[in-house]
């Protein structure tokens, strides 16, 4: 919803302040379709050139990122903790019952306790391999978290491309529109011979594709790639928490305290609270006992 608000003070702002500075809008919506052919017909062409079809799918389905924000929430996060101490505890007490769990987390009752977790392969993937690593003795904590350091740096980059190609975008903008603007001032010195009132009007056609680049690169797609990436790196702590539990585990701490490690290391602003993290693990165990 925020998304949506600041678009809408970015248009007000600038086209209001255009219109009390006693502008005129019809130059600008006389020239606006062709200029936006120019300018945003080469921005897609750079963009498609710039990237693959899996890349481009990848791009265009962030965008709704802007205004969905990020996919994991603060119950989201507690929800995890639960299903990482579910799993700890039974590795503990019979490894042989986890690998049910693990092999099959389609299938497995504790899992299809959080369905949200459930359907995300790569969180359940990340979950299932480390502690699959652990039952085949793969247990020393640091190589592990190497592992693990690593395969989250990959996802983030690949997570990230989408911001990368928005801002590739937002950097190019603004030579466009000179591009536009250019061209504009060619097609006025073609009729230089025309009334002062008239090249008036062509120059200030003209003029509205560098307006056009300059606004769309920072009033629009340039924060679009900044959104992105912080949407981006804010659902990154999922999987960091993850990685902070099962190591801590790892290092045979006891399940209580991997839990409270895996809290601690969650950002405030998404760390679940103790309090609420405490009753659901008291309700997990009094429906194990």
């Amino acid at each position: 919803m925020i998304g949506f608000v600041g678009i809408a003070v970015v248009f007000v702002m600038v086209f209001g302040g255009y219109l009390l500075a006693g502008g005129k809008l019809a130059i600008i919506l006389k020239s606006l379709p062709f200029e936006m052919i120019m300018i945003g017909g080469a921005a897609l062409g750079a963009f498609l050139i710039g990237n693959d079809g899996a890349g481009a799918k990848h791009t265009l389905k962030d965008v709704g990122k802007v205004f969905k924000g990020p996919k994991w929430k603060q119950e989201d996060y507690r929800d995890l903790l639960c299903l990482l101490f579910e799993l700890i505890r039974i590795a503990k007490q019979n490894p042989v019952a986890l690998e049910e769990h693990i092999e099959a987390p389609g299938e497995s009752a504790i899992f299809s306790k959080y369905p949200k977790i459930q359907a995300d392969k790569e969180s359940v993937d990340l979950i299932c391999d480390t502690l699959r690593a652990a039952t085949m003795n793969y247990d020393d904590p640091h190589q592990v978290e190497e592992v693990l350091e690593k395969r989250m740096e990959a996802s983030l980059h690949h997570k990230l491309h989408s911001s990368h190609a928005l801002q590739t975008i937002a950097d190019g903008l603004p030579a466009l529109g000179i591009v536009a603007a250019v061209l504009g001032v060619i097609k006025t010195m073609g009729s230089i011979d025309q009334p002062p009132e008239v090249l008036g009007k062509m120059i200030g056609g003209a003029l509205v594709g560098t307006f056009l680049g300059v606004f769309l690169a920072y009033g629009l797609v340039g924060p679009f790639a900044a959104r992105v990436k912080t949407v981006v790196e804010d659902d990154a702590h999922f999987h960091q928490l993850i990685r902070e539990v099962l190591v801590a585990n790892l290092h045979a701490h006891p399940t209580n305290i991997c839990i409270e490690v895996g809290r601690q290391n969650t950002p405030t602003h998404i760390r679940p609270d103790f309090n609420d993290l405490e009753e659901a693990l008291k309700s997990l165990k009094q429906d194990a006992a």
